[in-house]
């Protein structure tokens, strides 16, 4: 309501009396008065308040009245504050006129008519309120403007995320449609195979190596749909943050060994060659399944990218730190690449499909990163890929 906004009013006279009389006449609960005797006084005043209204008092020792009104309105924040003259002169020295011309928005001559002062401060006072009301109002209305832009901001950056969300959604689902139905087709077919010899009575089919073979065959099949099922629900561990770490004190020099040996057959079928590093041991407290996850994970890369090159490994500690360094000559990948291979179903696009869900790196990273340590990769087109595991020891 305007009667909330409290109204401040400014009195200049070099006369207390007639300060105290003035203030008296206009004073109310809803009003403060501000009283100045000189107009050194009332700039001060003016500098530190917003006021409704100044009265002036027009012949004053030092500068008068019309000399304060002109400063008044040479001064932004003052400029627009109404003004009244008060004077004891007579008619004839026509002060009013050079009231108005110094800015004024009425003139009053003494002896004072009690009724026309109450209503002429009355006036402006309800002028003021009803500025600053529609100030407020303009001001309330602007910052709804901001807000509802915000809000907007917000509201087209959820829907491109949602949009993100559904496009990574659609391009996951295909992707484990046909990661799952590889190992699949290869069981069905074997499935398929051994039902004909079965029907055929063929039991040369079934000599003891090639029993052995089929099972091979199987379970490599085996494993690769539970490496997708275990990379699947290791995004939503993470997610949900229940990825668990158990640390115990085992060799990473021995670990990186034995992850070697267990990828002979897919180092065989890459056509590659990998030579392991690791002459010293490298003791400390990690959790050994999911460090073995992160080596294998940059080992199958390595693998799956390296073109058929040499892979180097190596395993040494350095300031405090074990590190890990997995090393291809493939076909690397460019900088814009680096920055995206380590998040959710990211995978750096070859001329030949490439097999995998994508969430390999984003996994290992999430791992090494619970384990207080980084992982990096440099790298350039045509030149392979370094990545290097750095764990505190």
């Amino acid at each position: 309501m305007l009667s909330n906004i409290q109204a401040k009013l400014l009195i200049v006279d070099d006369l207390p009396e007639n300060l105290l009389a003035l203030e008296a006449l206009i004073k109310r609960e809803d009003r403060t008065v501000y009283k100045a005797q000189s107009a050194d006084e009332a700039l001060s005043l003016l500098l530190q308040h917003e006021f409704a209204m100044a009265i002036l008092d027009v012949q004053m020792p030092g500068m008068n009245g019309f000399e304060l009104a002109e400063l008044m309105r040479g001064t932004e924040k003052t400029k627009n504050i109404p003004i009244v003259f008060v004077s004891a002169a007579g008619r004839e020295l026509n002060y009013a006129f050079k009231g108005y011309e110094s800015g004024a928005v009425d003139f009053l001559h003494k002896p004072l008519d009690i009724q026309a002062v109450k209503s002429k401060v009355n006036v402006f006072v309800e002028l003021y309120r009803q500025s600053k009301a529609m100030k407020q109002q303009v001001e309330a209305l602007e910052q709804s403007r901001r807000e509802q832009e915000a809000l907007l901001a917000q509201l087209q950056s959820t829907q491109r995320e949602l949009e993100q969300a559904v496009r990574m959604r659609d391009d996951f689902m295909s992707i484990v449609a046909h990661e799952v139905r590889t190992p699949l087709n290869g069981l069905i077919l074997e499935t398929q195979l051994r039902k004909m010899h079965l029907a055929r009575d063929n039991a040369s089919a079934f000599t003891l190596d090639k029993m052995h073979a089929m099972v091979d065959r199987d379970e490599r099949q085996i494993k690769s749909l539970i490496r997708l099922i275990e990379d699947m629900l290791d995004v939503s561990r993470i997610r949900t943050g229940k990825l668990s770490i158990r640390p115990t004190c085992f060799d990473l020099s021995v670990l990186v060994r034995g992850v070697l040996q267990n990828f002979s057959q897919q180092i065989e079928a890459a056509e590659a060659s990998v030579t392991l590093d690791a002459e010293q041991p490298v003791i400390g407290s990690w959790d050994e399944f999911r460090i073995e996850q992160v080596i294998s994970n940059l080992l199958t890369n390595a693998l799956r990218y390296g073109a058929k090159s040499p892979i180097t490994v190596k395993v040494y500690s350095d300031n405090g730190e074990a590190r890990v360094e997995v090393r291809d000559f493939g076909i690397g990948i460019s900088e814009e690449n680096q920055q995206r291979i380590f998040q959710q179903f990211e995978r750096v696009s070859a001329k030949q499909a490439v097999a995998g869900l994508g969430l390999g790196l984003f996994i290992s990273e999430q791992i090494v990163t619970a384990h207080g340590g980084t992982i990096t990769v440099e790298s350039r087109i045509g030149e392979g890929a370094l990545f290097r595991v750095c764990l505190p020891l």
